[in-house]
């Protein structure tokens, strides 16, 4: 095997590649990342046996076929190193993989690629196109929700569903929801799959371009392709909750204000709130909004911010983190905030209907005892 690329060419598809390599690996060759040159296109794959991901590059030049497995972190670490416009040679000999560049030279161990591992993909049940922005948006505006080593494993990973011909993702952590459902519908069956946690950060990481993404999910994976690169990620095997349920139905009590001035305003109180719990009280009443937040060292913050609002007065107390999390991804300049009571979850949205093109986004955040 050898052949000849630009590094500015290299790095981006290695360094997402390298991303899905965990540090420390159970199997030696988890740690490697699989090259396979065939003609004019060079395949790089990373996995970790959840997750894999081919990201492909073309040569100016074909060079000779073949396939190896060389230290993932190391070759990145190589390539990282050398100078812009510089251009890299890698041929394999022996067991081992030569680099150069300049004056440069390296020699890589590496291991066969035929024990390289790869994650059981099979047929698709579920097929559709979908643009990378759209699956960026409806990921960014959901994933923040999802748990972190919850004990209920289904939790920790993002549900994408598509039900009467309309694609939506969920997540929850127990404590808030996030769902965000795509404008246009689709024509597929209605299906509903958990995408794992990780899965989901590293496709979000892949979502750059403008080429459209085919998306094939299946029984135990999903997987997201273009030209640049495949995507593969098992499933999580659960059920995931039935979210409709906690989603409020007739909140009587609604607040339309600023999303940049109420963000600026918590993340103001959130300074002196309590560092474990991140406690907010809210205060409602005629067209005002007060903020406040108080900590063991008996320390207070408050703000008062001008809102819409001609409901009966009202106290409430959240988690401020939860509330910055939905006005960080909510884009309109306006936010309505829907509430019952001091005991009801809230309902975060837009304060306009959204336009053809974007999706719509929908928040439940539970309230705290203070």
């Amino acid at each position: 095997m050898k052949f000849s690329i630009a590094r500015d060419a290299l790095i981006k598809p290695l360094n997402l590649v390298a991303g899905v390599v965990e540090r420390r690996q159970t199997l030696p060759i988890l740690s490697n990342v699989l090259l396979v040159l065939d003609g004019t296109t060079l395949s790089l794959t990373g996995t970790d046996l959840e997750v894999e991901l081919v990201g492909r590059v073309e040569l100016d030049a074909p060079g000779v076929d073949g396939e190896v497995t060389v230290p993932a972190r190391k070759f990145v670490d190589i390539c990282k190193s050398l100078p812009d416009g510089s251009n890299i040679e890698l041929s394999v000999e022996a067991g081992k993989a030569t680099v150069k560049a300049g004056r440069s030279r390296f020699t890589l161990s590496t291991l066969p690629a035929a024990d390289f591992p790869a994650v059981e993909g099979g047929a698709g049940t579920i097929s559709l196109a979908l643009s990378q922005s759209l699956m960026k948006r409806l990921i960014d505006g959901t994933a923040f929700a999802m748990a972190q080593q919850d004990v209920r494993y289904y939790l920790n990973g993002l549900y994408l569903e598509v039900l009467g011909g309309r694609l939506r993702m969920v997540a929850t952590d127990g404590h808030r929801l996030a769902l965000a459902t795509a404008p246009e519908r689709v024509d597929v069956a209605d299906a509903g799959v958990i995408i794992p946690r990780k899965g989901v950060l590293e496709l979000s990481r892949l979502l750059d371009g403008a080429a459209p993404l085919q998306l094939s999910v299946g029984s135990n994976h999903i997987r997201a392709s273009n030209e640049q690169f495949t995507f593969t990620s098992k499933l999580v095997d659960g059920k995931f909750p039935d979210y409709e349920r906690v989603i409020p139905k007739s909140p009587d009590k609604a607040v339309v204000g600023d999303r940049a001035e109420l963000k600026q305003a918590f993340t103001r109180t959130a300074i002196l709130s309590n560092e474990k719990y991140r406690g907010v009280r809210l205060k409602l009443s005629d067209n005002t909004l007060d903020i406040t937040a108080n900590n063991p060292e008996q320390e207070q913050a408050e703000e008062v911010v001008a809102v819409q609002y001609a409901g009966a007065e009202l106290e409430i107390g959240f988690n401020v983190s939860y509330l910055l999390d939905v006005l960080s991804v909510l884009s309109q300049s306006n936010v309505r905030l829907s509430l019952s009571d001091e005991a009801s979850s809230a309902l975060l949205e837009h304060a306009e209907a959204p336009t053809e093109q974007e999706p719509e986004m929908l928040y439940v955040v539970m309230p705290m005892r203070l």
